[in-house]
């Protein structure tokens, strides 16, 4: 299946590990969390992915990228942890230049996105969180609660068998783990999530990015989210409970919680929950607000306050927040919050959009004395 032009660039994490992601679409900006079965290149072509990834682009500039350990990230001598994946998000972010963006998160993805909502509640405009959780699933050992031994020892049989399933060319080993996310997926659905764990990652990765997702507790940070939430939960859910959505929703203010009738956490677009899930999303995500950008419209300058104008000006003449801060005589982080209004006035979600709608409507002209 043809897809939309993809840029693929690579940024680098805190700890020098490099990710690599993509960009692709127009509108809004949406950034996707990655899978651990997914990958840049082979999603847009796989039966499991590609009405995802079709659906996130129609209406949005869609931002995703591989985790570490996978796809076209770095695989070798890396180190998983959680914190390591909120790391990596926030190195994408930062490459991807998006200074206020909607975020969607699946399983423990949605664990990351949870955690960067409430780490920066300025740059998150939207959350939308299917099949994630409080605390490392029920049906796996709580590894971050303290656990019993036999726990520990059910923990470990569980990335024992993800190993095996990675490892062997054995298709009836790598359906076990499929079924589990995808329980009622036909045939042709379990051959393409095969086909994608062939490439996805290592049997070592695999074992160890998941291990990592154990350790994920939400309690503290959920109830720090700030930004309108929305949380889906498949009843059936073989990987991450029911009542963990309940609890994950109950836990984030004013989060809506949206229960689908599916066994599958990855929906399959023939079932009745993905139009239910496909209506919900675009319901709730963010349309572009300038409302001419398709006419050609111009933005609407005159709802900029005089602060606000002379922060435009600076940025359209290509400074950076430090250095209009020092410029204006006022923080940096006070210029950070300016900007933020200004890109929700103008409509936009990146300084580049930004600046390319000052520079139209005469600013950033002034020459340097």
């Amino acid at each position: 299946m043809p897809y939309p032009p993809q840029q693929i660039r690579f940024c680098t994490s805190r700890d020098g590990v490099r990710i690599a992601y993509a960009t692709c679409g127009a509108g809004p900006s949406l950034v996707r969390m990655p899978y651990q079965i997914s990958h840049l290149k082979f999603d847009w072509d796989n039966l499991v992915w590609r009405h995802w990834l079709s659906l996130f682009v129609k209406r949005h500039t869609l931002i995703r990228y591989d985790l570490r350990g996978c796809g076209f990230s770095d695989r070798e001598g890396v180190e998983f942890s959680f914190e390591k994946y909120v790391e990596d998000l926030e190195a994408v972010i930062a490459a991807a230049g998006v200074e206020r963006f909607a975020l969607f998160g699946i399983s423990g993805g949605g664990a990351t996105a949870v955690s960067y909502a409430a780490r920066h509640p300025d740059r998150v405009s939207h959350l939308v969180l299917l099949g994630s959780y409080v605390l490392a699933t029920q049906s796996r050992a709580r590894l971050a609660r303290n656990p019993t031994p036999k726990q520990l020892e059910e923990a470990e049989l569980h990335l024992k068998s993800v190993g095996l399933a990675f490892e062997h060319d054995n298709p009836g080993m790598r359906q076990l783990y499929t079924s589990i996310r995808m329980p009622d997926a036909s045939p042709e659905y379990y051959k393409a999530f095969d086909d994608l764990m062939r490439v996805a990652t290592t049997p070592t990765n695999a074992v160890d990015l998941l291990r990592a997702y154990f350790q994920v507790d939400l309690r503290e940070l959920a109830p720090q989210v700030r930004c309108p939430t929305i949380v889906f939960h498949a009843r059936g859910d073989g990987v991450a409970p029911f009542d963990e959505g309940r609890s994950l929703a109950a836990l984030i203010p004013g989060a809506r919680f949206v229960p689908l009738d599916s066994r599958n956490q990855l929906l399959i677009e023939s079932e009745p929950a993905w139009e239910q899930f496909a209506g919900e999303l675009e319901g709730f995500l963010p349309k572009s607000s300038a409302s001419g950008r398709a006419s050609g419209a111009g933005p609407l300058l005159g709802n900029l306050t005089p602060r606000e104008h002379g922060v435009l000006e600076l940025v359209a003449q290509g400074l950076d927040n430090h250095a209009i801060g020092a410029t204006l005589g006022i923080s940096e982080r006070t210029v950070r919050n300016n900007v933020s209004i200004i890109f929700s006035k103008l409509g936009v979600d990146s300084r580049a959009q930004a600046i390319v709608r000052a520079r139209d409507a005469g600013f950033g002209q002034k020459t340097e004395r």
